[in-house]
């Protein structure tokens, strides 16, 4: 419990420097009970106004939570939500923070990948951002190679660079905790892409086995792997051709991650990787609105930023 502790303090105070005048809702699941409790625990020693909404784990990520949650998530000033299944790419996520709240959600978060996560220093994190997001902004088109066999590039259009830097301090503002990343929802996407690190439902991918994606003017035209294939045709049946959407273009920069250990959270962020994601981006600057976002982390990526490559932070 003092290693959650000192985790939750992380959170409450540095990351979303939670106020005694404001209001805090933290959202939580069956699943996730003990860190939703530590986190409202801290949250309840800075403020009197706050509040810890618990509900059944969400069958998918992306799934909307049931609509007490969402209002309760609307109307506070600070929402934490260590969730089962991920809130960051729902309506009531983005309805909460265009009403003024500070988010930052956990999705999938367990109690090891929470005390390891945040063990960090994350205005050396939001330092790496920049430095990032300064080589890339003004790029019309990204390229990303790695020795796995990727090789896509990415057209990036009017879209927006984002920063995942953990530090939540200004009203509407979201991010992930644990953080650190730099990322964009590209207008299209052409070439290959090779997933080596960690991938859902798999976690972590034993040496040797790897997932191959084709991607065509925007669209995932081919999938090695048989259970990611059956999930995404199964959110077709519902929306079409938007499940299928290149969604995410993200770059870690957390360098406190030294390894990847099997979660999506925290893999993605870690220094010196890249991910790329399929389904859902309107949370993230896109127009596509899916029912799944699924993220696969690539090693050794070398980036390119219209043919300059791209320095990239290294795990310290």
């Amino acid at each position: 419990m003092s290693e959650l502790r000192a985790a939750a303090e992380t959170a409450v105070r540095q990351c979303l420097a939670l106020e005694s005048s404001e209001s805090c809702a933290i959202v939580t699941d069956d699943n996730r009970e003990p860190i939703g409790n530590v986190l409202y625990e801290v949250a309840s020693e800075v403020t009197d106004d706050a509040v810890i909404v618990r509900y059944p784990p969400g069958e998918t990520h992306g799934s909307e939570p049931p609509a007490p949650v969402a209002a309760a998530m609307a109307g506070a000033d600070v929402v934490l939500a260590p969730t089962t299944k991920s809130l960051s790419h729902t309506r009531a996520r983005t309805e909460a923070n265009e009403a003024g709240a500070r988010v930052a959600t956990l999705p999938g978060i367990t109690e090891d990948v929470f005390t390891t996560g945040l063990d960090a220093d994350y205005e050396s994190i939001a330092a790496h951002c920049d430095d990032v997001l300064e080589q890339v902004a003004d790029a019309d088109q990204v390229r990303v190679t790695t020795p796995a066999g990727t090789d896509i590039a990415f057209g990036i259009g009017d879209r927006e660079w984002l920063a995942d830097t953990g530090i939540v301090h200004e009203s509407g503002v979201m991010s992930n905790l644990p953080a650190g990343e730099v990322f964009v929802s590209p207008e299209t996407a052409t070439g290959t892409f090779v997933v080596d690190g960690t991938m859902r439902p798999h976690g972590l991918l034993e040496d040797g086995h790897q997932l191959t994606f084709e991607v065509e003017d925007g669209l995932v035209t081919h999938i090695s792997d048989d259970e990611i294939r059956g999930t995404v045709e199964g959110a077709a049946e519902d929306v079409g051709d938007a499940a299928y959407n290149l969604a995410e273009l993200g770059i870690g920069t957390n360098v406190a991650v030294t390894e990847l250990v099997g979660s999506v959270l925290l893999d993605e962020k870690a220094a010196g990787t890249v991910h790329i994601a399929i389904g859902d981006n309107a949370g993230i600057g896109g127009e596509t609105e899916a029912p799944i976002h699924l993220d696969g982390i690539l090693r050794e990526p070398t980036v390119y930023a219209d043919d300059a490559e791209v320095k990239l932070p290294r795990a310290e």
